[in-house]
Order: C-alpha cells, then structure tokens, then sequence
C-alpha cells in the first residue's frame, strides 16, 4: 500500500509550482479540490485523511465523489468538472512514480466530464464601462489609484492576479504612450502599449502614490500591495454607484474578468483578428479566445456580406376566380364534374373494357 501524503505534497509543490509556474490561484483551487476528496475518503472509509493510501482512490470512489458534489453540496457540472480536472493532473503525475498503480490511475483518467452548456461571455457595454470608470473621486488620492486601476482592466485586459500584481519597474512611458511588462499565468510575459489617456492616468497615480516598502504599483490604504479580494470589492463598490448613472448595470454582475472581456471585445471589433486577441490577453490555446466569436455582432455581420445566398425562382401567386374556385368540386344532381374526378372516371371505364 502506497501512501498519498507524499505524493500531494510533491505534486502541489514541485510540479504545479515549480515545474508548471501556476499560479497561486490554481494552486489553492487544486488544493482545496484534494481537500474535499479526501474529507469524504475519510468520512466513508472510517480512517483519518493521512491514513488513505493511493490504492484506494480508485474511479469507483472517485466517481462516487462526483456525485456527492452534485447531489449533497449542490455544485454545478462545470465545478464538477473542475474537481475531475485536478485529480486526473494528480494521477498524471503519480503514473511515472508508481507504475504498479498504472491500471487503477487509467480507470480514473478514463472517467468523462460532464457535458456543460456554452455560455455567452459576460461584458460591458461602451457606456457601462464609461459610468464605472467615472464612479470613483478624482479629486482624492484613492480616487484616482481606483480610476487607474479601472482604467488599465478595461483597457489592458489583465487578468486580476496581472493586474494587483503589476510592479514599478514594469511600466515605462514612451512618448505618449505607457508599456506594460505584464507578466502572465505560467510565467508566460507579454508586452503592451497602451494610450495615451491610459499613460495621463498612471501618470496622475504615480504622482501621488508616494514611497512604499513593496514593489507592486497599486497600494491599498495602509500602504501594502492591493490584493484580489481588495480589487474585487472595489469594483463592487463602483458598479454599484454607476448604477444610478447607467441603470442597466443593476441586472449585470461585473468581476474583473467582466473588464478582461470587455476588452478583448473591443480588440475584437476593431481589428476583426482573433489571433490578434489571443495575444493581447496572453491565450496560450486560442480556442479559449474564439468563444468571442459567439458574441461579436460585427463579426457575424461581416460574414453575411461575404456569403451569397441561393436565389429562388420568381413568381407571383394569382388566386383563381371566385366564381370558378366556388365551382370546383361542387356536385349537380348526384355527379362531381370536377376535373380531377372526370379524369379519374376515364380511367376506371378503361381498366373495365380490357377485362
């Protein structure tokens, strides 16, 4: 019997962290994902989690788990999935160390994931994204650190973690333009000019930011690095004030990922290049970047200029005389002289002389 506790432990913390650069996000997610496997291990096998052995996570338990998900603590098929996800980067990783568990790891990667309907990406419209822009204060110190931030999201797409996580030395001015070194999921880096109005606002932050013991440009209020959380609840605050400007916000919820998709949108529509998108966001799949393709009207416009449909034969429909039409199939005295049953008449008389 193998025991699973070293193996966690090198999988979280030399193969995701060293060898795949996640994030700490993924991280914890991955976690916390093992963390409720083996709390329900624990709960139906009668021993504590650092007694369960690697043999005994086979796919029978792990497909029971599946459903506990589901059925007991009312998760969703794409939180399912991600849990499945976890565990088969788990077993991926333990088949080259045991090989003697290589048949129970296949049975476990060979479990589906549940098929999950396609939804629309979530987005600000231009003037959505002009009321919370325009929310915070720009006459206050904080008002202007938030606008900023507001501001590089819409316009720069990063993700929340790029974003709260974007240091000094990574921006640089040139000429009326600002560049960002943003340094992406993976250690994956990419480089950004951004606008002018972009490089005014960061300009004005940093003209008030002030010394700081840390190297990240956004500063919370006791002078510490921002944090996701901070972000997150920041935009909150200031969608829900744009609201009173822009009452179609009420019926959105907007995350910083909500910013990222706007502007990848906006990149879309006005370079109508995909591929272009993909690297403005950092994709390393761009399957990732085409489920923008389902919401970008002028991308759908533009195909239906470029395709000609099949033309049909013209013709006009001229409904028949009223007094003819009354007359079709009307019977005189017992007979139908319609034409139809005259014809029919014809051929039965015929069938009768041959026999």
């Amino acid at each position: 019997m193998t025991e699973i506790a070293p193996h966690i432990t090198s999988f979280l913390r030399q193969r995701l962290e060293l060898e795949r650069a996640a994030s700490p996000h993924t991280r914890d997610t991955y976690a916390y994902a093992f963390q409720l496997l083996f709390d329900f291990a624990s709960q139906k096998l009668g021993m504590p989690p650092s007694a369960l052995k690697l043999e005994q996570l086979d796919a029978p338990l792990v497909l029971e788990f599946l459903e506990h998900l589901q059925t007991k603590r009312g998760n969703g098929a794409r939180t399912r999935n991600a849990r499945l996800t976890a565990i088969k980067s788990f077993m991926h990783f333990v088949e080259h160390r045991e090989p003697s568990a290589l048949e129970q790891i296949k049975r476990v990667l060979s479990i589906p994931a549940k098929k999950t309907g396609i939804r629309l990406v979530n987005h600000l419209t231009a003037e959505q994204s002009k009321a919370i822009l325009d929310a915070p204060d720009p006459t206050t110190r904080l008002g202007i650190r938030d606008r900023t931030m507001l501001h590089v999201g819409v316009t720069a797409g990063l993700r929340v973690s790029e974003l709260v996580g974007l240091r000094l030395d990574a921006v640089s001015f040139q000429s009326r333009y600002v560049v960002l070194h943003v340094r992406g999921k993976g250690r994956k880096d990419r480089i950004l000019t951004i606008w002018k109005e972009v490089a005014d606002s960061l300009r004005a932050w940093l003209a008030v930011r002030g010394e700081a013991p840390v190297p990240e440009l956004f500063l919370n209020a006791r002078g510490k690095e921002m944090t996701r959380a901070g972000f997150e609840y920041l935009l909150r605050k200031y969608a829900a004030m744009a609201c009173q400007r822009c009452p179609s916000l009420e019926a959105k919820r907007v995350s910083p990922h909500v910013l990222r998709h706007t502007c990848a949108l906006n990149i879309l529509q006005a370079t109508g290049d995909i591929r272009k998108v993909a690297l403005w966001l950092g994709h390393e799949n761009i399957q990732t970047t085409e489920d923008y393709l389902r919401v970008d009207v002028t991308e759908r416009i533009g195909v239906l200029k470029s395709v000609i449909p099949p033309q049909l034969r013209p013709g006009k429909f001229r409904p028949p005389d009223k007094l003819i039409a009354s007359l079709h199939g009307t019977t005189i005295c017992g007979v139908n002289h319609s034409p139809k049953k005259k014809r029919a008449t014809k051929k039965l008389k015929k069938k009768r002389r041959k026999t």
